[in-house]
C-alpha cells in the first residue's frame, strides 16, 4: 500500500484492525539544540505545551517517565524512554504503544519535526473505541513546539 506524505502541520491516523498509527511533521526554524532541549526537559513539559498537563521524570534512555495528558487527564501514563538519542530521535512507551520523535534537519537551516504514535496489540480492537483520536492533538503539539523553540531561536539572536 503506498502512503501518500501528511501535509506539514496536520496529523495523519492509519488505523487497521489490530493498531492506529497518527503522524504529525511541521518545520521549526530554530537549531535542533532548543527543539531538543524542549522535548527532553519534563519539568518545564506544560509551561509550552498544552497537551501534556504533567510530565514527572528524568528524560534519559531507560528512564521511566509519568505523563498526564490533556486528552485523558483522569489517567497517568508510565512510560520507558526506550531510545534516546540528542537532537535526532526519542522514543518513549508502554506495553500499548510507542511515540517516537525526530528531528532531521532540512533547507534553509531548518529543522523537521515529526512525532508518531502507534497503539496496539491483540487486544486492540476490544478497546480501540474507548481511545479518543489524537490528531489535533498532536497538530496542537507540533504548533506549540514550532511556536516556543522559534521564540527562544530569535531571542538568541
Amino acid at each position: 500500500m503506498t502512503q501518500t506524505a501528511p501535509t506539514l502541520g496536520k496529523a495523519r491516523t492509519i488505523k487497521e484492525t489490530f493498531s492506529r498509527e497518527t503522524t504529525v511533521g511541521i518545520d521549526i526554524q530554530a537549531d535542533s539544540a532548543i527543539i531538543w532541549a524542549l522535548l527532553t526537559n519534563a519539568a518545564d513539559f506544560s509551561r509550552w505545551n498544552t497537551t501534556v498537563i504533567s510530565l514527572e521524570g528524568n528524560i534519559q534512555k531507560g528512564e521511566r517517565i509519568k505523563l498526564k495528558s490533556s486528552l485523558n487527564p483522569k489517567r497517568i501514563f508510565t512510560l520507558t524512554i526506550k531510545e534516546f538519542e540528542p537532537e535526532k530521535r526519542l522514543l518513549w512507551g508502554d506495553s500499548q504503544g510507542n511515540r517516537t520523535f525526530i528531528l532531521s534537519p532540512v533547507s534553509n537551516g531548518n529543522v523537521r519535526f515529526s512525532m508518531t504514535e502507534k497503539i496496539g496489540g491483540l487486544m486492540f480492537p476490544l478497546y480501540a473505541k474507548y481511545i479518543p483520536p489524537f490528531d489535533a492533538s498532536f497538530e496542537q503539539f507540533a504548533a506549540e513546539l514550532k511556536k516556543e523553540s522559534e521564540f527562544i531561536n530569535n531571542t538568541r539572536k
